[in-house]
């Protein structure tokens, strides 16, 4: 059994895993382990060897499959790849395919990423920091993936040339107007910034949320699905949830608006028909979110 040691990339993997190509190495004679896990009791590091030499010819598409996979944190997270990474080098090309044992599991994860880069854009919440040094805006998140690096950049569009950090228990990413730093060992300084943003922040988008909330249009089982119950405690508006959840339980579905809207004067918005309840209660994400680093 060969132990192979790196540093958790998946630029350094694929270094590893073509020296391994290039010396015959089957899946079944290899143990990955990355710079986050544990050293094991009987474990012996490769050897030193000759740099093989030859060349390996892996399509583009390929490669683009199991960096995107390779953000998946969960068990043989880089046993999987070299295993389909083998089997093509073979000349298996079923092992991409999703009727293909390797390949359902390598689609699962494939689905995995993008939904959580999916929840990355939905459910951050840039808020400003006054801190001396801090960026303009900075957002806590803590995702189930490894996806921070790649999809982070949705936010350099639409934030220009604001200053904003992003920090997770693991990593971070800092955007200086220009350029996009990424630190697979979030800073404390950066961890402590997200966590700790101005009040002004937060009490504008639990404004926000409470007076657009529409308890006609409230569905639990359908809200959850699309706002999991592990993203409320770091949503500024989470504490408002669970009341609107009950307010509305309690007679608040028969207005079609905010509670705090109804009892206004002006025309009424009527109860939204049974077919448009089922939209869930909406998180402020995309289009839908205030314009607050504008």
């Amino acid at each position: 059994m060969h132990c192979l040691r790196f540093d958790g990339t998946f630029v350094t993997w694929r270094q590893v895993a073509r020296r391994a190509l290039l010396q015959g190495l089957a899946p079944h004679q290899l143990q990955w382990q990355d710079d986050e896990a544990a050293p094991g009791l009987f474990d012996q590091p490769a050897e030193r060897t000759q740099e093989p030499s030859g060349r390996l010819r892996v399509s583009p598409e390929l490669l683009e499959l199991l960096e995107s996979a390779a953000q998946y944190r969960g068990d043989e997270r880089w046993s999987l790849l070299y295993r389909v990474l083998w089997r093509f080098v073979q000349g298996e090309r079923s092992a991409v395919l999703a009727g293909d044992p390797d390949g359902s599991e390598l689609h699962r994860r494939l689905k995995a990423v993008r939904r959580e880069a999916h929840h990355l854009h939905a459910f951050v919440r840039f808020q400003p920091c006054v801190a001396p040094a801090a960026p303009d805006f900075v957002a806590w998140f803590e995702p189930a993936h490894d996806i921070l690096a790649a999809a982070s950049g949705h936010f350099a569009e639409r934030l220009g040339k604001h200053s904003w950090l992003i920090a997770t228990p693991r990593d971070g990413v800092y955007w200086d107007g220009q350029r996009l730093q990424h630190e697979r060992h979030c800073p404390a300084q950066w961890q402590d910034w997200a966590q700790h943003p101005d009040d002004s922040g937060q009490a504008l988008w639990r404004a926000y949320y409470g007076s657009t909330f529409n308890p006609a249009r409230l569905n639990r089982t359908a809200m959850q699905q699309h706002l999991p119950l592990r993203f409320w405690k770091n949503l500024p508006e989470g504490p408002l949830i669970p009341q609107l959840m009950s307010e509305a339980r309690a007679g608040a579905q028969r207005d079609g608006q905010a509670r705090v809207l109804a009892g206004r004067k002006g025309k009424r918005i009527a109860r939204m028909n049974e077919g448009d309840a089922l939209r869930p209660l909406s998180g402020i994400s995309g289009s839908d979110a205030p314009d607050l680093p504008r």
